[in-house]
C-alpha cells in the first residue's frame, strides 16, 4: 500500500521507516461490511481489533503517504455516529481508558469525535478528492455540531469535557478540540456550509480563556495546567499530553493554525518537554518524573509513548525549537535500534545513562499502530511538509539544523500524484518530484 522510502545519512533512520510500514502493513484491517475500507487495528497481540482514536492518530500521521488509508479509517468511523437526538449525537463510539493517577479515566469517543473533522481537513490538505470529501463532510459537521452544543451547555463554558457531560476539563481534550474547529471551519467555507464564523469566534473564546485558567504560574516560568476538576480545581501536573499544545494543524496556503498557547507560553513548555524531568534521553515521559505517582513502567504515569514524543517533535519542530525536536528525534531514533527499529507501544521512562538500554514494558503491544505511524511522522517533521493541494501550493520548511544529516524521501504522495523531496546536510530543502500544478513555497 506504501512506496515510501529513505535515504539518510543516518542509516538508522532508514530501517526505522522500513520496519514501521512493515509492521504498518501488517496492522491493516479490512472492514467486514465493506472490505474495500481499511484501518490500522490497534496492536499485536492485546489490542487486534479497532481503536477508533488510535486508527484515526495512526491515519493522520500516515496522511504524507496517502489518502487512501485516511479515507477508510473516516467512512468506517462515519457509520459508527452516534445518529439519534440526544446529547450524544454526532459523538463517535469509544471506550474509556485510564489517565495516570491524577485523573479519572478519559473517553476515547471524544477524542475521536475531534479528530474526524481534523483528519477530513488535512486530508484534503495533502488531496483527497472532492467527491470523497463531500461524502464525508456531513458526519464532519455532526461531529462539529456535537464540540458546540458540548463547549456551551455544561455550565463551565468555553471548554469540552472528557468525559462528557461532567468532565474533568483536560488540557490535551481542548487543543484537539481547539484544532477541530479551527480546521472544521475552513473546511465548512470551502463547501459553502454554514457555521464556520460560530467555531472561529468560539475558538477564539477559548484561547482567551485557556490562556489564564489553564496556565499555573510558579517562579520557574509556570507551566500548563493539566486539568481543572467538574468543582472548578486547577491540577497542574506535567506529562506529555501537554504536547498537544503544539499540535496546531494544516490550514490553507501551508499555514499552522494558530495555538491555545501565545508564543511566550509555547516557548515555556518547549523548554519543560527538553529538561531532564521530562525527556529521558530516549523520548518524553508520560508524567514528569517531579510528579507524585511518577513511575517508569506506569501507562499513563512516567511510561514513553513514542507518538507523544513524535507529536511533540513535530510541533516543536513547526514553531521553531528546533533543539527541542532534534533531541527527541534522536533519542527516540536511538530507542528504536534497541528495539531493532520495532518501536512498542510503551517503554519505561527511566532516564538514559551511558551504556543504558531502554527497557521494554511487559505490556506493550508491539507492532503498535501509533507506535509504528508514530515514528514516520517523527522523520517527517524534518522535511517540514505543509500541502494545500486545493489551493495549488507545496510548501517545503525542513529543519534547518538538519540533526540526522541528509535525507532523501521518496514514494510519498500529495495531490494523488508521487511526491519526493531531498534535504542536504545545511538544512536546505528541494522538491524532487510532485504533481503537475503544484506551486512550491518555502
Amino acid at each position: 500500500m506504501w512506496a515510501a522510502r529513505l535515504e539518510c545519512d543516518d542509516p538508522r533512520a532508514d530501517a526505522l521507516l522500513a520496519t514501521s510500514l512493515d509492521d504498518l502493513h501488517g496492522l491493516l484491517t479490512r472492514d467486514t461490511g465493506t472490505p474495500t475500507d481499511l484501518y490500522t487495528a490497534g496492536g499485536i497481540p492485546w489490542r487486534p481489533g479497532l481503536s477508533p482514536a488510535e486508527a484515526l492518530w495512526s491515519a493522520r500521521m500516515l496522511l504524507p503517504l496517502g489518502t487512501h488509508l485516511a479515507a477508510g479509517t473516516l467512512r468506517l468511523l462515519a457509520r459508527t455516529q452516534h445518529a439519534a437526538p440526544g446529547p450524544d449525537s454526532g459523538r463517535l463510539p469509544g471506550p474509556l481508558r485510564d489517565a495516570g493517577p491524577h485523573a479519572p479515566p478519559s473517553c476515547t469517543g471524544t477524542e475521536a469525535t475531534l479528530l474526524f473533522p481534523t483528519v477530513l481537513a488535512e486530508a484534503r490538505r495533502w488531496g483527497l478528492p472532492d467527491h470523497e470529501t463531500e461524502d464525508l463532510l456531513p458526519t464532519a459537521e455532526r461531529c462539529l455540531d456535537w464540540l458546540l452544543r458540548t463547549a456551551t451547555s455544561t455550565g463551565r463554558p468555553p471548554y469540552v469535557p472528557d468525559p462528557a457531560p461532567s468532565g474533568p476539563y483536560r488540557c490535551e481534550t481542548q487543543a484537539h478540540a481547539h484544532r477541530a474547529a479551527l480546521l472544521g471551519a475552513d473546511l465548512l467555507d470551502a463547501y459553502g456550509k454554514p457555521h464556520g464564523g460560530d467555531l472561529r469566534e468560539w475558538a477564539a473564546h477559548l484561547r482567551t480563556h485557556f490562556r489564564t485558567d489553564f496556565w499555573y504560574e510558579d517562579r520557574y516560568g509556570g507551566r500548563p495546567t493539566a486539568l481543572i476538576t467538574p468543582q472548578g480545581r486547577p491540577l497542574a501536573h506535567l506529562g506529555a499530553a501537554t504536547a498537544h499544545l503544539l499540535d496546531t494543524g494544516l490550514l490553507g496556503g501551508g499555514r499552522h493554525a494558530p495555538g491555545l498557547l501565545d508564543p511566550v507560553r509555547a516557548a515555556q513548555l518547549a523548554a519543560l518537554l527538553a529538561g531532564p524531568a521530562m525527556d529521558t534521553g530516549w523520548g518524553l515521559r508520560s508524567l514528569s518524573a517531579k510528579e507524585e505517582g511518577h513511575n517508569p513502567f506506569g501507562h499513563r504515569s512516567g511510561a514513553v509513548r513514542p507518538h507523544e514524543s513524535a507529536v511533540a517533535a513535530a510541533g516543536l519542530a513547526a514553531a521553531g525549537h528546533e533543539p527541542g525536536a532534534n533531541a527527541l528525534i534522536k533519542g527516540v531514533l536511538d530507542a528504536s535500534e534497541s528495539f531493532g527499529h520495532r518501536l512498542p507501544e510503551m517503554y519505561a521512562g527511566e532516564q538514559r545513562t551511558a551504556g543504558a538500554t531502554p527497557v521494554p514494558h511487559p505490556a506493550a503491544c508491539r507492532p503498535a499502530s501509533v507506535a509504528a505511524a508514530g515514528a514516520v511522522h517523527l522523520l517527517l517533521a524534518l522535511a517540514g511538509l505543509c500541502p494545500d493541494v486545493p489551493g495549488g501550493t507545496l510548501t517545503l520548511r525542513p529543519v534547518a539544523s538538519a540533526p540526522l544529516g541528509a535525507l532523501q524521501f521518496t514514494g510519498l504522495r500529495a495531490a494523488g500524484r508521487p511526491l519526493a523531496v531531498r534535504i542536504s546536510r545545511l538544512g536546505m530543502g528541494m522538491v524532487e518530484e510532485a504533481a503537475d500544478g503544484l506551486q512550491l513555497k518555502s
